[in-house]
């Protein structure tokens, strides 16, 4: 199928491993790249082969570092643009904590001695990455299916973000939450929520951000999923399209089941559906430039 499905209790396990393989390039990511605003530097993307790193500095100054989970071979490949590359395999029952050890190994072994913070970001372990024995579920064939779902939901969110005229993030792979996103900025500051430093460095600018995940503990559905911040006092969720989206007050977000979307007989128009939608009515009770929000809609504003 070309928009398969795979419900999130199914795989869980599995994708708590893959969560935490992605950990080791999202702070090696932290780690070597020039820092960024909203912590851009720090996301990964999804590619043809799964999540992978910028070129990153090597740490002895001698070119640049790329580092892939690849999802089709299913090993970590970490690449020096020299030519030079050393792989990883990714195999059921092999734990976090080895192929972590081992990826770090290779990418010292190419670029130069490296060092990342070892503890688990934005999930319910705490075991520190080189030491994870727990998490080691590895079902290869959930996995092809999870790339094959996330493939489909970055397309959506590659067509939704094209015709934008204001700044934009790409398409990113955010490995602390283990989801897909772009945000739309208006221009505007916004306070961020916390001193938090995710937060206070992620959030200080007023967005609008549609994503995928393939399900969590908190919401336990792969979906898409559109949010604004800051949302203005008084706010009552307006009803989007398609009529199968919801607010989903636990989360502050309107929601779009992943099984709604394959339902139907245009997945990518559906799912282009809520985005679009969802961008149009956060951006009018947010108070944006209209000329900016209709820019979305493929229709550039006037040339003064």
């Amino acid at each position: 199928m070309d928009w398969p499905s795979l419900d999130y209790e199914q795989w869980s396990a599995t994708c708590d491993t893959l969560h935490a393989h992605t950990q080791v390039l999202g702070k090696l990511a932290v780690a070597l790249a020039p820092p960024e605003p909203q912590l851009q530097h720090a996301a990964l993307r999804l590619t043809a082969r799964g999540w992978e790193t910028l070129p990153l500095p090597a740490p002895d100054g001698s070119g640049a570092l790329v580092v892939t989970l690849d999802l089709r071979v299913h090993e970590v490949l970490v690449e020096h643009s020299d030519g030079r590359f050393r792989r990883v395999l990714l195999t059921p029952d092999r734990a976090v904590g080895e192929v972590t050890r081992e990826v770090l190994a290779k990418v010292r072994e190419l670029g130069g001695s490296v060092e990342i913070d070892m503890t688990p970001q934005e999930v319910w372990w705490s075991v520190p990455l080189d030491e994870d024995s727990e998490h080691k579920s590895y079902d290869a064939d959930q996995v092809a299916t999870y790339f094959a779902m996330a493939t489909q939901a970055a397309l959506v969110l590659a067509a939704y973000r094209a015709p934008f005229r204001g700044r934009s993030t790409p398409i990113n792979a955010w490995w602390g939450s283990f989801d897909l996103a772009v945000s739309l900025f208006s221009g505007a500051p916004a306070a961020p929520p916390s001193r938090d430093f995710i937060m206070r460095n992620a959030m200080d600018a007023q967005e609008v951000a549609v994503g995928w995940w393939p399900g969590s503990p908190k919401y336990g559905k792969p979906a898409f999923y559109a949010y604004a911040y800051p949302r203005p006092d008084g706010f009552v969720p307006p009803k989007i399209s398609p009529g199968a989206a919801h607010w989903e007050k636990s989360l502050g977000e309107y929601v779009l089941d992943w099984n709604d979307v394959v339902a139907s007989k245009d997945p990518h128009g559906l799912a282009l559906t809520f985005a679009g939608s969802a961008l149009q009515h956060l951006c009018t009770v947010c108070g944006w430039d209209p000329a900016l929000a209709e820019s979305a809609r493929g229709n550039p504003p006037p040339v003064s």
